[in-house]
């Protein structure tokens, strides 16, 4: 939104929404769950047609994905579902995040982001609302149980506060740094974790890819309870959208905590068997005995912390006494990590519970990456960039400046016209002080070639063309400069040969 109003006016409450922020508001509020909720009902009205179902239950099938979508647990009939697929809600967030960070502006006052926080709020909330309701009536006729109300509105704004915050603070970083007067260890921390939580999502999705290939015949064996081709799709589709949920288990993994299916569970150094669902993105899970190579995996948390700590050595003025960028930007990673660990995990009927166990899984993270971290921030400091070296600056440019006088020091406007050339009215020129062309030479000077050769008074000059050498990053050349002596002329000269010259 545009921040060109007065201050009387922004501040001013309801009088600063103007029709163009009203559209803009509207757009946070309405676009992203809007496509959300016309998704959801393309998605189940599909479902029921290719199911051969009545659409009695479509209403309530409708209210209950929209709950699901913001991972409020269910529960139907007797079975609790609280494990929900993570890329549909990342989705949203992201859509209702993106709308946020385009509805400010770096300048962007207090009451406009007040009304941008309202909006990504007030939208999802009132759809929220009307979901909870179509739900309560939609247990008498579906085996749907009307979910917690508090639970509902509570991972709503949790949900698209989180996701507003980010865009709003993705924005005005720089301003938010400044009004925080944060240090700068703290934002390169911030930083640091962004880019370490990034490498290990990259590190996990490419071993959980590893461990499709290595398992595609039972990807293979999965679909073979699918039944027709609405089921190969259905199958398909939830397995996409399940994916986030594994590649945060392989997280959890690959940083030694393991991760939980109910009595089942997988760890770098054990496997225990139990049952998992039956779907192909779970495929992807080892069975049978930990191998021993596996302790080899412990290689990439502990490569992902190492380059967190050369980032804060390069970024930050860490010292090995006081690493405090490296330390926040572990603590921030951690915090990350437990976060989308507890969105990853949750209730899933008679398995149990599914995800990872967060306690160990955030002392693991913090300790991985802290301690590889600091081993990164050694090896900035004694091989790439130790701190408080500095460049060392020449001083030839300081005297350059300070012998060097600006044209202020001359005065060549009484000399000339105001088109630049030389204005010889005022020196009383006549044509007849002039001598005839054949007294110059052709070089247009007066006399013989042999004048100034012979004058001992002429200018003595000598030029210089080895310019200052420098010791750090190349400046700007200086122009070529002219060690002379100007020596006054011979009182003898004739004056009129020095005007003509």
């Amino acid at each position: 939104m545009r921040s060109d109003h007065s201050p009387e006016i922004e501040d001013s409450g309801f009088l600063s929404l103007t029709p163009e922020r009203a559209r803009v508001l509207l757009l946070v509020a309405a676009r992203p769950a809007t496509f959300a909720l016309s998704a959801i009902v393309v998605l189940v009205l599909v479902t029921l047609f290719a199911a051969g179902s009545a659409m009695a239950g479509a209403a309530g099938a409708v209210a209950a994905s929209w709950l699901a979508l913001h991972q409020v647990p269910l529960v139907i009939g007797k079975t609790t579902l609280g494990l929900f697929p993570l890329l549909p809600t990342a989705l949203l967030l992201g859509a209702a995040g993106r709308e946020s960070y385009r509805a400010v502006t770096p300048n962007s006052s207090r009451t406009e982001i007040g009304w941008v926080f309202g909006a990504a709020l007030g939208g999802p909330l009132l759809l929220t609302a009307v979901c909870l309701a179509v739900a309560e009536d939609a247990s008498a006729v579906v085996a749907l149980q009307p979910p917690d109300t508090l639970a509902a509105f509570g991972w709503v704004i949790f949900l698209h506060l989180g996701a507003a915050g980010t865009g709003v603070a993705l924005r005005m970083r720089r301003r938010m740094f400044d009004l925080l007067r944060a240090p700068e260890w703290v934002i390169a921390g911030i930083y640091g974790a962004g880019s370490t939580v990034l490498r290990l999502f990259g590190c996990a999705a490419a071993v959980t890819v590893v461990s499709f290939l290595a398992h595609w015949g039972d990807i293979g064996d999965t679909y073979r309870s699918a039944g027709n081709a609405w089921g190969f799709i259905g199958l398909t589709l939830l397995s996409l959208a399940y994916l986030p949920n594994v590649v945060l288990g392989a997280v959890g993994v690959l940083l030694g905590a393991g991760a939980n299916f109910g009595a089942a569970s997988i760890g770098l150094f054990g496997v225990v068997g139990g049952p998992v669902p039956a779907v192909p993105v779970m495929a992807a899970v080892p069975t049978g005995p930990a191998s021993a190579w596996w302790a080899a995996l412990l290689l990439i948390p502990a490569a992902v912390g190492v380059l967190g700590g050369i980032d804060a050595g390069r970024t930050s003025g860490d010292r090995l006494t006081a690493p405090w960028a490296t330390l926040t930007s572990a603590g921030a990673a951690t915090l990350l990590l437990v976060v989308f660990g507890a969105l990853a995990g949750g209730e899933l009927g008679t398995f149990g519970r599914v995800g990872l166990e967060l306690p160990i899984f955030a002392l693991v993270s913090f300790g991985w990456l802290a301690c590889a971290g600091y081993v990164g921030l050694v090896c900035a400091r004694y091989f790439i960039a130790p701190v408080g070296a500095t460049l060392p600056v020449s001083d030839d440019y300081d005297d350059y400046d300070e012998d060097y006088d600006t044209d202020a020091d001359y005065d060549y406007d009484d000399d000339y016209d105001s088109d630049g050339y030389r204005d010889y009215a005022d020196d009383d020129y006549h044509e007849d002080d002039y001598r005839e062309d054949d007294d110059y030479d052709d070089d247009g000077y007066y006399g013989h070639d042999s004048y100034y050769d012979d004058d001992p008074d002429a200018l003595d000059a000598e030029l210089v063309d080895d310019p200052p050498k420098l010791t750090t990053a190349p400046r700007q050349t200086p122009p070529d400069i002219v060690d002379a002596e100007v020596v006054e002329a011979d009182p003898d000269f004739d004056s009129r040969a020095d005007r003509r010259r």
